[in-house]
């Protein structure tokens, strides 16, 4: 094994300690946090968990586009979002069954559907220029206000009182460690991952889309997975769903303001990866329709989308002879079977609750 093969893997290997142990820490922090302030744990999950797991999207992306790498820095905001739906969500139903808020069914899930296509319509152009960013960037100042001001609203069940605030330190503190962690952990998965995409001659888009995303998305995975097996599965699911939109209005919306001449959008994003991104955002919501929940079996179906999805990707890149004829079967077959099922669940569940 090579010096350099062997530092990649010792990175890979490190990294993913870091993120299982940093995801540990937030989760048991961000619950504290809740339990003491009279948060309801979805709120903590889209806001301080979701906002905190997505610092590395935002220093990946931002650093790209500053070195003037634009497909990695869309690649991970959009690959980043395919990823927290397909696997993450996927990975902590596996884990065990979520159980969805109506508050995430009626309000969140269309508010990230909305601005998916708000995002897909700013690229349109072939890129998100600087003031494209400053209304991605207006939209989450708007949403994280909203989102508090639900949560006081209807505040959880037990209010905070100032004996139990005393705690908030040794759980901020969780909070904190959690995210250095993770940050890090995210940093070294990025850069060995990268390191063996770019040995096998993978183009930039695509290890954005892929190698990044997911390396970005461990943080994520690793709050998400360890949430729902401790029972917090508000977080683990407003997690995921809230760093969608962090990824939309802050990570996007930042990156185009900073970035010297906003973010190019390449062509194959804009008809394939970003339309994908949207479907994404907008299966959610029969999704977690059906019962309020997502059971074992749709977390595999999930998990089995995204390495759909993975396996188109790499085909595409390499331009290999199976590409049209595995196009073909998911268009035709495998697309269309999984919406009829889905849409017959929904249409179940609409007629119990009649």
């Amino acid at each position: 094994m090579s010096t350099d093969l062997a530092w990649n893997v010792a990175l890979f290997l490190g990294g993913l300690a870091a993120l299982v142990l940093g995801g540990n820490a937030l989760v048991r922090g961000a619950s504290a946090i809740a339990a003491r302030t009279g948060l309801p744990p979805l709120v903590v999950g889209l806001t301080v968990v979701a906002w905190g797991t997505s610092a590395p999207e935002l220093a990946v992306s931002l650093g790209a586009a500053l070195r003037g790498q634009g497909d990695i820095a869309l690649g991970n905001v959009v690959g980043s979002n395919i990823v927290n739906v397909l696997g993450v969500v996927g990975a902590s139903a596996l884990a065990a069954p979520l159980f969805v808020s109506r508050r995430l069914v009626r309000l969140d899930v269309p508010i990230l559907v909305a601005l998916s296509l708000g995002a897909y319509a700013l690229a349109a152009d072939g890129r998100v220029g600087r003031g494209d960013g400053f209304l991605l960037a207006a939209a989450g100042v708007a949403y994280t206000s909203f989102a508090l001001r639900v949560s006081r609203a209807d505040p959880a069940p037990g209010e905070r009182s100032t004996g139990r605030s005393r705690g908030l330190l040794p759980a901020a503190a969780l909070v904190a460690g959690g995210l250095a962690l993770l940050g890090l952990g995210g940093r070294w998965m990025v850069e060995s991952a990268t390191a063996f995409a770019r040995a096998l001659g993978v183009g930039e888009l695509v290890i954005g889309l892929t190698v990044v995303a997911a390396g970005t998305s461990l943080p994520e995975a690793s709050a998400s997975v360890i949430a729902a097996l401790r029972g917090e599965r508000d977080i683990a699911v407003g997690n995921a769903v809230g760093s969608n939109i962090f990824n939309l209005v802050a990570v996007l919306g930042l990156t185009g303001i900073l970035a010297p001449g906003g973010v190019p959008v390449a062509a194959a994003a804009l008809a394939f990866d970003l339309p994908v991104m949207v479907a994404v955002a907008v299966a959610c919501l029969p999704l977690f329709f059906t019962g309020h929940a997502v059971a074992r079996w749709e977390g595999g179906l999930l998990l089995a989308y995204y390495g759909a999805y993975t396996l188109y990707l790499v085909l595409a890149a390499q331009r290999h002879a199976a590409l049209p004829l595995y196009s073909t079967t998911m268009a035709l077959f495998v697309l269309p079977l999984t919406a009829v099922t889905i849409g017959v669940l929904a249409w179940r569940e609409a007629r119990r609750r009649a």
